[in-house]
């Protein structure tokens, strides 16, 4: 729904109401009650998507898309480098041996 501009002829009262398409235009000012208002042509709006499955990042711009793109390939390769360095497993190379130092070997 959108939201009209009215002016008072009368006494020079602007406000704006919230109103369906479909609904005729306001005549009666509520500042002095006069039947001297007249719906006024505004800027009108702008399309907003709101509800389930609109997201603000739906529509970006080509620029923000290949700045995103850009540093999710830098953090991806920043992890890869750490996963090498600790081994196939992810943990410390340390870690893979048997028994090790929990005194339950074979002694």
């Amino acid at each position: 729904m959108p939201t009209y501009e009215y002016e008072c002829g009368a006494c020079g009262h602007r406000f704006e109401k919230f109103q369906p398409i479909t609904a005729k235009a306001i005549r009666k000012c509520p500042a002095c009650g006069k039947m001297k208002v007249r719906r006024l042509l505004g800027t009108g709006g702008a399309v907003l998507f709101k509800g389930p499955g609109f997201y603000a990042t739906d529509y970006r711009s080509a620029s923000y898309k290949k700045a995103a793109k850009k540093e999710k390939d830098s953090a991806a390769s920043a992890s890869k480098s750490v996963k090498e360095k600790k081994g196939t497993s992810g943990l410390p190379e340390k870690a893979h041996g048997r028994g090790g130092a929990s005194g339950k070997g074979g002694e």
